[in-house]
């Protein structure tokens, strides 16, 4: 019963910490694909590192450009829709690695994954939403 209760609290705990953490997912992505990018040119680890939070903080300095700039509704829903799609595949793959080894029914897991994937990546845009308003509304 312990282990049960145990397991319960840590996926809530996991599941706090994904949403507060899921609009860095797409910078976190750019980061990587940069690092990745440069040290594969022969460039040393500390010019890829460089790159590669040059452009995570470049992801999110565009989106909350176009968010504290553009009054235009269908781009500032493009601008999130850009940060909402790694969020909803890391919400997707964090809900199906908690689940796999729960539940024996492959359709159940993928509908769970599913719905995590929708609530992670709606949380990225609300929270990108709040913060890029606020951003640049002063």
């Amino acid at each position: 019963m312990t282990l049960i209760l145990l397991a319960i609290s840590l996926t809530i705990t996991l599941c706090v910490i994904a949403w507060h953490l899921a609009i860095y997912a797409l910078p976190v992505m750019t980061g990587i694909t940069a690092f990745q990018y440069i040290y594969a040119t022969g460039s040393g680890f500390w010019l890829s590192a460089l790159a590669a939070i040059g452009a995570a903080i470049g992801s999110i300095v565009l989106v909350i450009a176009v968010l504290g700039f553009e009054k235009n509704p269908a781009l500032r829903l493009t601008a999130l829709a850009i940060f909402a799609i790694p969020a909803a595949i890391a919400g997707y793959a964090l809900v199906l690695g908690v689940t796999k080894h729960m539940i024996d029914s492959a359709i159940a897991i993928n509908i769970l994954g599913g719905i995590g994937g929708i609530v992670i990546g709606s949380a990225a845009v609300v929270n990108l939403n709040a913060v890029g308003t606020a951003a640049l509304s002063r």
